[in-house]
């Protein structure tokens, strides 16, 4: 592939970048004997699928047709958080009045914001260089991987024979089948960090996380942002609550957002991008310079030939049974080609999955892993276990308890008192938990961790947690928890013993 095809601008922190992650000089090794573990695809399940086996012993190739480090290092989480950074930075500048801070309107050098990102992402680049890789003993291979039976496959016209494989192609943005869009200039995540101009209006269609991540960030550069979706509310998947705590943030930065509309039509002409939408009946129309599709992901499995190894797959990807093995039992797949977990964290949990169950026969199963997630906007909004709906479709038994920032006192002395921590539980034991804060994804650790033990809010409420912080809001759930168990009855019995007591 040509260098031009897998990044740019070409500028010397993007050069760097290739020389780690698809070095212009690789040679592809000799590919010959049989190999233990052949890993297609080298984002988070692949690398962590190979440098795992390859860290037990294992004869492991790795094979990549463009980028090493996937989505997450190039077009996912690292450069879109060097956006983000750049962005809370002026949301925190905003705040400067209400903490009797005087703060000038902050400028933004967009190239600069754009540079910086580029330049960290090549400094993190070598943790998942080809070298690295191979320095591990892996042997790397680029190039495009087609199996050729139940047990091989042929890259750059070697052919490598295997005992164990796993596919972890990832996934790719994809455009709603919406008239007009195929022969419209649109951005995905995959070409919006290529962008060195702000701008000046910006339409976004798909109200998840990259959409509204990307709406806030733009809008915050100084971009005219507007964010149109079919749902009635942005991140369908949160509580209604929650992503109304975001909307609302979005709004402040000056996003507009066209919600419970249908786009009809998408047209490119000299005054820019016109997406005319339906709404109930009622057409209406945006206008902008450029258009960022974030409305859907598709697996990479078209050029695989996953039928020669008798691998089933489908629109949502490769099948897999809760060992993450495929149809062939000689192949496993991880991370987004096989998940509807689409994150990075998710995609190296799985990896630890596969290595277990395909190198030592293990019983590992998918479905008990407890996966985190957040989205990034200012707020985040940070969840993990079970939404109330889903516990009571399950049969459970739940309560719920929510805890208000606003009664936080580190969040009243920040001034970032919209949000809440929310906790589902089975008497006492943690279903699930919502958190929208400034700080989510940092604070959503610990009751991952509660619901990985399988523990409960006393667990939060006997937990020790500096003062003042956000994250007491978990404790107060806890303690919160532990106050309902003090029923009248209870407390009658108490009184009792006291006065008891108090006659000694």
């Amino acid at each position: 592939m040509e260098a031009e095809s897998l990044v740019q601008p070409l500028d010397d922190a993007n050069r760097e970048l290739l020389s780690h992650v698809r070095p212009e000089d690789w040679k592809n090794p000799a590919g010959a004997g049989v190999y233990d573990l052949v890993v297609i695809g080298a984002g988070t399940a692949g690398l962590v699928s190979a440098a795992g086996a390859a860290g037990l012993g294992a004869r492991v190739a790795l094979v990549e047709r463009a980028l090493m480090g996937g989505d997450c290092l190039n077009v996912g989480c690292v450069p879109s958080k060097g956006l983000l950074r750049a962005a809370r930075l002026i949301g925190e500048a905003r705040k400067g009045d209400a903490l009797g801070v005087r703060v000038t309107a902050p400028e933004v050098d967009f190239d600069r914001v754009m540079r910086r990102m580029r330049r960290r992402r090549a400094d993190i680049s070598p943790n998942d260089s080809a070298r690295r890789f191979a320095d591990l003993g892996i042997d790397v291979f680029f190039g495009e991987a087609r199996f050729t039976g139940p047990r091989g496959i042929v890259v750059d016209g070697r052919t490598l024979r295997f005992k164990r494989a796993v596919i972890a192609t990832g996934a790719r943005a994809v455009a709603p089948p919406i008239p007009g869009l195929a022969e419209t200039s649109f951005l995905t995540n995959e070409t919006l960090f290529w962008l060195t101009e702000l701008p000046r209006r910006l339409l976004i269609i798909g109200g998840g996380p990259i959409g509204c991540e990307m709406a806030q960030a733009f809008a915050r550069f100084g971009s005219q942002v507007t964010l149109l979706d079919m749902a009635s509310q942005v991140l369908l998947r949160e509580d209604g609550d929650a992503a109304a705590i975001v909307s609302q943030a979005l709004e402040q930065d000056g996003v507009t957002l066209q919600l419970d509309v249908r786009p009809q039509e998408v047209r490119e002409g000299p005054d820019g991008v016109t997406v005319t939408f339906d709404r109930g009946g009622e057409t209406g129309q945006v206008v902008g310079d450029r258009l960022l599709v974030a409305a859907g992901r598709a697996p990479n499995v078209e050029t695989l030939d996953l039928g020669a190894a008798g691998v089933a797959f489908g629109r949502r990807g490769v099948e897999v049974d809760d060992r993450l093995r495929t149809s062939n039992r000689r192949i496993y797949a991880a991370g987004d080609v096989c998940s509807a977990f689409k994150f990075t964290h998710a995609a190296d949990a799985m990896a630890r999955v596969v290595i277990q169950n395909a190198l030592f026969h293990g019983r590992k199963r998918a479905s008990a892993l407890v996966i985190p997630w957040c989205t990034y906007t200012d707020p985040e909004i940070a969840h993990v276990g079970l939404y109330e709906r889903e516990a009571r479709e399950r049969g459970r038994r739940v309560d719920t308890l929510t805890v208000q920032l606003a009664d936080v006192d580190r969040a009243i002395l920040d001034e970032e008192t919209d949000g809440f921590v929310r906790v589902h539980h089975d008497r006492g034991r943690l279903l699930g938990c919502t958190i929208v804060a400034p700080h989510a994804g940092e604070m959503i650790g610990e009751a991952a961790y509660v619901v990985t033990q399988g523990g409960g809010l006393t667990d939060l409420s006997a937990t020790i947690h500096p003062y003042p912080t956000q994250g007491e809001a978990l404790k107060k759930a806890g303690d919160a928890y532990r106050r309902t168990l003090l029923t009248p009855t209870v407390r009658k019995w108490f009184t009792r013993y006291f006065a008891w007591t108090r006659s000694w």
